[in-house]
């Protein structure tokens, strides 16, 4: 089996144990009309096989997703959010696109709200099934306590830093943060 062949049969088994997950009290992506051929919708721009994992805790809450389908259905995430407002900005500095990183959220589920509290054994249960698949033999960057937190109890190496849209930290810092663990990555 080619590696192109190998890797569109690891996303082929991600994407259906994706599809099969599901917990009580949040929506799956086909529930808000966003079942595809990724594992996560900003797989669609951030979605590189060999490039750096970024690791964050979720994709995006049901009723944003709901509520803004254009741009979601198009590139996968929101410009305009926080989030990716740093993470564009990390890119730049680090001289990359995001063709190529891969972003996976440890929940791969939506939350009912906007920044939910994730409880940490929700997390887990959707990394177990669904995410640990995406690693790939890389050291993912955890964007943030939850998933540096799912990370470190399941004992996977990676670099943590603040999620991208923490407050308390200035943007460029956040966006440099970003960058200088992207570029440890690519040297280790």
């Amino acid at each position: 089996m080619s590696r192109n062949s190998a890797r569109d049969a690891a996303l082929a088994a991600n994407i259906a144990r994706r599809r099969a997950f599901a917990l009580p009290g949040y929506a799956t992506l086909a529930e808000c009309g966003f079942d595809g051929a990724y594992v996560s919708p900003i797989q669609m721009s951030s979605g590189s096989a060999d490039g750096p994992l970024l690791m964050s805790k979720d994709w995006l809450d049901a009723p944003t997703a709901r509520a803004a389908p254009a741009p979601l259905r198009d590139i996968g995430y929101l410009p305009s959010m926080p989030f990716n407002k740093v993470l564009d900005a990390a890119l730049n500095m680090a001289g990359l696109r995001r063709g190529d990183i891969y972003i996976a959220p440890v929940f791969c589920l939506l939350p009912p709200v906007r920044s939910h509290a994730l409880p940490l054994g929700d997390a887990l249960a959707s990394f177990d099934a669904v995410t640990r698949h995406e690693i790939l033999g890389r050291r993912p960057i955890a964007l943030g306590r939850d998933a540096a937190a799912v990370l470190s109890r399941r004992g996977v190496d990676h670099i943590a830093i603040p999620h991208p849209s923490a407050r308390g930290r200035a943007f460029a810092d956040r966006a440099a943060l970003i960058a200088d663990a992207l570029r440890r990555v690519a040297r280790s």
